[in-house]
């Protein structure tokens, strides 16, 4: 069977959530498929059982397609690190921070890298799902273009093209890509889906025709506009969140850092009826709300700056109920974070935490990546994983007191008990949810409103005639 890549006419057109509900599709007809994208950046990620960290979308894709996640599916990924630099990942493993000119400098060791985890799991799986990135027609890039035209050429990938009707001027966006495209690309195109339109799709007949007849390109499928409240892919992505306040019984207030990272640790609790759940990008008062959290974050010391910058430093100080800080945001509850070695901040140095913990973060390589059933809190098999190079010689994995708790072990409230206990212990009324079964739910009821509006037997055709 051919390899599939969903390609898009610019970035957020739904390539990500789209390929999600085809691992599910297929694997529900009993293909084994493997998610892959060449290059994410994303500073949100997670931890395989290898030991290895991928970006975040790709564990998701996998759990649709109901594989265990593999290094493979992203062997390149992208963090920012500040001051214009990245960290790269190479393989699950951190291979150097560079600049963006010295990375696009080693693109052709990169594309070597990519080569051999695709050419692996085609040996692996019946089915490979290839996610592009942004738009396949960045002329400017196409060289240093790992997640489009490399795959696309190189594997001869049969092409799906997604176009996001939503933001407008969808008939310019795919005529121009389509005539941008690279001729191996365009000559492989099943087809091209509509996404994310609103209101009676009959409305839509008439530009179905206008593609097919002008464009020479047959549209798969018009795809209702789904939002989808788990696993948002980059921080921008939060705000799409819909929360069901129908029987709030507790307040959180969470603390949106610029660096926020893994904020798919927010999923459990955007998604619980009892939890109204608020970002605080800037300065406010914090009385009002029961709990704080203090989330995941790529840039420790620069956030914690930020705090200071913006006065919620000394009003989480003064918060005298309920704060929870998880892997970055459990680093900032201690008394200092020394990082001598600027791994975290450049230039190495030393920051005052909120001092709750009595203890020191110190910033040493390597990053601990470990994904495991945990001993926390007392509870003996706790789900979850470890991405941080910060140690703290005292609390290296947990710290609670009577209003302080925290951990570096992301995913803890995806447990139900400590869940529910957590939250019994700040409202007794609190009463909770299965998260797990909220969770599979939510992406197999996308997935099938995905099939039913996408030619599946077209793709199908398509990619075993290939």
């Amino acid at each position: 069977m051919k390899p599939l890549a969903v390609l898009g006419t610019s970035s957020d057109a739904g390539k990500t959530t789209l390929v999600m509900a085809l691992c599910r599709i297929f694997a529900d007809r009993g293909l084994r498929v493997a998610p892959f994208k060449a290059q994410n950046v994303s500073n949100n990620s997670a931890v395989t059982q290898e030991g290895r960290e991928i970006s975040r979308a790709q564990c998701f894709q996998a759990e649709a397609a109901r594989v265990e996640p593999s290094y493979l599916f992203n062997p390149v990924l992208l963090k920012s690190h500040g001051n214009s630099s990245v960290q790269v990942i190479v393989n699950g493993l951190v291979y150097k921070n560079q600049s963006i000119v010295d990375y696009y400098a080693e693109i052709d060791h990169l594309k070597t890298q990519v080569k051999q985890a695709f050419t692996s799991l085609q040996l692996n799986y019946d089915l490979v799902i290839a996610e592009g990135a942004g738009s396949p027609v960045e002329l400017n890039l196409l060289q240093k273009d790992l997640s489009n035209t490399y795959i696309a050429t190189t594997f001869h990938t049969k092409n799906i093209l997604v176009a996001d009707i939503e933001r407008g001027g969808v008939f310019a966006s795919i005529y121009g890509t389509l005539e941008l495209m690279d001729p191996v690309m365009r000559r492989n195109l099943i087809g091209l889906v509509v996404n994310k339109f609103r209101g009676d799709r009959r409305f839509f007949d008439d530009g179905e025709k206008i593609i097919a007849e002008r464009f020479g390109v047959p549209v798969l499928g018009v795809l209702p506009f789904l939002p989808l409240n788990i696993d948002m892919e980059d921080s921008q992505s939060l705000g799409n969140y819909r929360q069901r306040l129908n029987d709030v019984k507790i307040r959180v207030a969470v603390i949106a850092y610029p660096g926020l990272s893994n904020y798919n640790d927010l999923d459990v609790l955007m998604a619980d009826a009892e939890l109204e759940v608020e970002l605080i990008h800037t300065y406010r008062p914090l009385a009002g709300f029961d709990m704080v959290l203090l989330p995941g974050s790529k840039t420790v010391i620069r956030d914690l700056q930020w705090l200071k910058e913006q006065g919620l430093f000394r009003e989480i100080q003064q918060f005298k109920k309920s704060i929870f800080g998880l892997c970055g945001g459990y680093q900032m509850l201690c008394n200092h974070l020394y990082d001598p070695d600027a791994l975290e901040h450049n230039p190495a140095c030393i920051e005052s935490g909120l001092g709750f913990i009595n203890d020191t973060v110190t910033y040493q390589t390597p990053k601990i990546l470990k994904r495991e059933d945990y001993q926390l809190f007392s509870y003996p098999a706790i789900s979850g994983y470890e991405i941080h190079c910060g140690r703290m010689a005292e609390y290296p994995l947990y710290y609670r007191d009577d209003k302080i708790a925290g951990t570096h072990v992301h995913g803890i409230f995806d447990n139900d008990n400590f869940r529910g206990d957590y939250f019994k212990g700040i409202n007794p009324d609190y009463q909770g949810y299965a998260y797990g079964d909220y969770r599979d739910q939510a992406i197999q009821g996308f997935a099938d409103c995905v099939a039913e509006n996408l030619d599946i037997s077209a793709i199908l055709k398509a990619l075993q005639d290939g």
